[in-house]
């Protein structure tokens, strides 16, 4: 176990330490840390505007996009046991998506999704839309936008969700038929039950994900405005509407030079996250069903 314990204790460990000692500092990686005591916390609660803004940003697109997730890969997972030739040609084209890189994945959005040359404005200007959205260049759009390019690639939870599916046991199915249940009912009564277990552990995860949001977020702010003006301020734009919380961390740490400041950010993301995860891990004894036969 050597190995594994010396990984752990000089990457995992030591760094986690030392970002809570930093958080009670004032930091600029160039200079020895200056201690401030509980100044980096006050001005994030008290005088911090952008932190309030990224936090709802942030909960913007868990509460849209967790939820989206896992309709969209629980209805694709679900058509994907239907077909009975070429099916898994089927399955590789949907999970192709999601092994796109990141980063490729946005730059392709913003060119899709450009309000003068982007072939979907265009589409939809010969489809008779005389205002088509400015996407990723309007504060009322960039979220949404934002929200297609994560819900593009569901690829990875599709084929979770169709391991829960192909195995909810055939006999109750069969029962189902017997009785006369039609196909919503056996969906509600049968499937989706039996699937409670895959639902949420991809609820977790995505609400883990969530929070740590950034790459999608940082390519297309910088992509649509930064590159233009130059300035790390450009980050979150238009009008941080982009601004989410792993967007602003960054911000301030690698762009301000503000590593005291950051590592604060980091543990408060933390201490919400994992409050966050406790909660739905609460709840989940009222609606999680195991095959044994009982909700834990």
């Amino acid at each position: 176990m050597s190995p594994w314990l010396l990984g752990f204790l000089m990457f995992i460990l030591y760094p986690m330490a030392a970002s809570l000692y930093f958080s009670f500092t004032k930091y600029d990686l160039l200079s020895s840390p200056v201690p401030v005591g509980l100044d980096n916390y006050v001005f994030m609660f008290t005088k911090d505007p952008l932190f309030w803004q990224a936090i709802r940003n942030t909960l913007w697109i868990i509460a849209f996009g967790v939820p989206l997730r896992i309709v969209l890969a629980i209805a694709t997972a679900w058509l994907l046991t239907r077909p009975r030739r070429g099916v898994r040609v089927y399955r590789t084209v949907f999970f192709l998506p999601s092994m796109a890189p990141p980063v490729a994945t946005a730059l392709a959005f913003v060119f899709l999704l450009n309000p003068a040359t982007g072939p979907v404005n265009q589409l939809l200007s010969h489809a008779g839309l005389r205002n088509p959205p400015l996407w990723f260049y309007s504060p009322t759009w960039s979220k949404p936008a934002l929200l297609l390019l994560a819900l593009w690639g569901i690829g990875d939870a599709m084929i979770i969700f169709l391991a829960g599916l192909l195995d909810v046991p055939q006999q109750l199915y069969e029962a189902a038929d017997i009785e006369g249940a039609t196909g919503w009912q056996k969906f509600v009564h049968i499937t989706l039950p039996m699937i409670t277990p895959v639902i949420f552990f991809s609820l977790i995860i995505g609400i883990i994900e969530g929070f740590q949001f950034f790459t999608e977020a940082y390519v297309t702010s910088f992509t649509t405005s930064g590159q233009r003006s130059g300035a790390a301020s450009a980050l979150g734009s238009p009008e941080g509407s982009l601004l989410f919380y792993s967007v602003y961390l960054f911000q301030q740490g690698f762009s301000s030079f503000k590593m005291g400041y950051a590592s604060a950010l980091a543990w408060i993301l933390f201490v919400i996250t994992m409050l966050c995860t406790v909660l739905v891990m609460k709840t989940s004894n009222r609606w999680v069903h195991y095959q044994g036969g009982a909700f834990r």
